[in-house]
């Protein structure tokens, strides 16, 4: 298996029937906390919650042994190595529609593990960053939660009773490829943009004589046969009006990501975009010239999440 995680590894080989307190001591013996939630529901049974974790058997053996069916609760972030996209179903808005969109841009990649949760959402496991710190954050209008330090989340085996019924956490897929960290700021910048800040009257959106804002938002409604071109004659006008590159290619990501462009797609022709602007020579007559860079060739991994999804 490609560099899996332990919890990744001990849900695979988790046999079919196994109680939650066997998949409890499977767990803390692979070396990652757990800690003991309400049967059939999300609470913690400990005084300090996720702050209890931990992989001492004695202690996990007494909790179960206490409450049997006791769902498993695994905190998320450094202290798992672990953390989860979470998409939700049952709220106000199908968060399958935004993990989709940004699967699309190319920014879910890397997940080692799905796990179907007993609403019908999805937790897509990742590797968490190593050495950095990965905060959990909420994107409530586009129904994705992202689960890092300070937040954690129930494991399969456990169950909810939903509508009368006992539902499962289900492990759906392990993925063949080798899992990578998530970028989950960029993420989060794609799902729930921040507002333009201001400078006094003025707007954010114009910066060094160009309007980047309108710029974006006639890139993010760009169609298929149209998007690279227009992507990269946006690049060069901001490249055209000194935008730092930098901010270019944020601004450009959840743009090209909205019109359905990959973040290599966006990165690749945006450094090409500025490449051709600095390297053109300068002409009172002629501008330089913004011809569409090919992207055709370019890869895409490990599998999208979509994809996997539609083989469960």
């Amino acid at each position: 298996m490609p560099g899996l995680s332990a919890i990744a590894q001990t849900l695979k080989r988790t046999p079919p029937g196994a109680s939650t307190g066997e998949a409890a001591v499977a767990l803390a013996s692979g070396g990652v906390p757990v800690f003991p939630v309400a049967v059939g529901g999300k609470q913690p049974l400990t005084r300090h919650g996720f702050h209890d974790a931990t992989t001492d058997l004695d202690q996990i053996r007494r909790w179960w042994s206490s409450t049997p069916g006791a769902n498993i609760g695994m905190p998320t972030g450094a202290a798992s190595g672990l953390v989860v996209v979470d998409v939700d179903v049952h709220g106000p808005a199908n968060g399958y529609v935004a993990l989709d969109r940004a699967d699309n841009a190319g920014l879910l990649a890397g997940w080692e593990a799905l796990v179907q949760t007993p609403t019908g959402g999805l937790h897509a496991y990742y590797p968490a960053a190593p050495g950095s710190e990965q905060r959990s954050w909420q994107a409530a209008r586009a129904g994705i939660d992202f689960r890092g330090d300070g937040g954690y989340i129930i494991a399969p085996p456990s169950s909810r009773i939903i509508g009368g019924q006992r539902c499962v956490y289900r492990l759906e897929q392990v993925t063949h490829a080798q899992p990578q960290p998530l970028d989950a700021g960029r993420l989060r910048r794609f799902l729930d943009p921040p507002p333009p800040r201001t400078h006094g009257p003025q707007s954010q959106a114009m910066d060094r004589g160009v309007n980047i804002e309108r710029l974006a938002a006639w890139v993010g409604r760009l169609q298929e046969g149209e998007r690279n071109h227009g992507l990269f004659w946006a690049a060069c006008t901001m490249a055209e009006h000194h935008v730092p590159p930098g901010q270019t290619l944020d601004v450009l990501t959840t743009a090209g990501g909205q019109a359905g462009l990959s973040v290599r797609e966006v990165t690749v022709t945006v450094r090409s975009a500025y490449r051709t602007v600095t390297t053109a020579p300068t002409s009172a007559t002629a501008p330089a010239s913004c011809s569409p860079v090919p992207v055709a060739s370019l890869d895409r991994s490990p599998p999208p999440i979509s994809a996997a999804r539609s083989l469960s």
